[in-house]
This record gives C-alpha cells, sequence and structure tokens, in this order.
C-alpha cells in the first residue's frame, strides 16, 4: 500500500467553505466519482480542513500512479463534471503548476518505526 498526503486551498468565503464540506459529507459524493477513484486504485481518501486550507490523506494500493489516474480521470466525463463543479470552491496553492489543483506534500519528519 502507498499513502500520500496532498494540500489545496479554499476560497476564503465562509459560504463555499460550507458548500463544500457538504458536497464532502458522507452519502454525498457522487458513487461515480468514488467508484472512480477505486477502479483506479484508491484504497481510502481522508481530507482534513483548518480554516480554507485542505489535507489530504490518500492511500492506494501498490499499483496506482498519479499519471495512471490522471489519464483515466481525462476520459471520464462524470469525473470532468465534479472537477469543474469543485474549482468554484477550490483556490490552487501559489506554487502549484498551471492546472493542478491538490499538490503532493513531502513527507519531512516521521517517528518511531
Amino acid at each position: 500500500m502507498q499513502r500520500f498526503c496532498l494540500a489545496l486551498d479554499l476560497k476564503d468565503d465562509p459560504q463555499l467553505i460550507q458548500e463544500y464540506e457538504k458536497w464532502h459529507a458522507s452519502g454525498s459524493a457522487w458513487p461515480e466519482v468514488t467508484q472512480h477513484d477505486i477502479d483506479a486504485g484508491i484504497i481510502s481518501i481522508e481530507i482534513y480542513r483548518t480554516g480554507n486550507r485542505l489535507f489530504m490523506i490518500l492511500e492506494a494500493d501498490d499499483a496506482f500512479t498519479f499519471e495512471k489516474k490522471s489519464r483515466m480521470d481525462e476520459s471520464n466525463p462524470k469525473i470532468q463534471e465534479w472537477e469543474k463543479l469543485m474549482w468554484n470552491y477550490q483556490l490552487p496553492l501559489p506554487w502549484a503548476k498551471e492546472g493542478e489543483k491538490w499538490v503532493l506534500m513531502k513527507k519531512i519528519f516521521q517517528s518511531g518505526s
């Protein structure tokens, strides 16, 4: 299993943040999107928020790659619809590449074994 941590900002607007959280509340995510993630090899996704900063923990099987997921995303109209909807709420980090949303974080510390 692989684990990745990613970050993204939301637009700093309390109403938009509340709407974004509603889209991600238990049972609210589009089933086509969650199935697509499973098909891409994603086992688990957790998203945390502080202020307008989001932190994602993504766990995936050993065959998962972001390149493969990106290709799958591009060929799926429902995913494109979801991503377009989410851009209403999301704000790329200042150091994100053009068109990049979630930015992969670098692990800089780990305690224990």
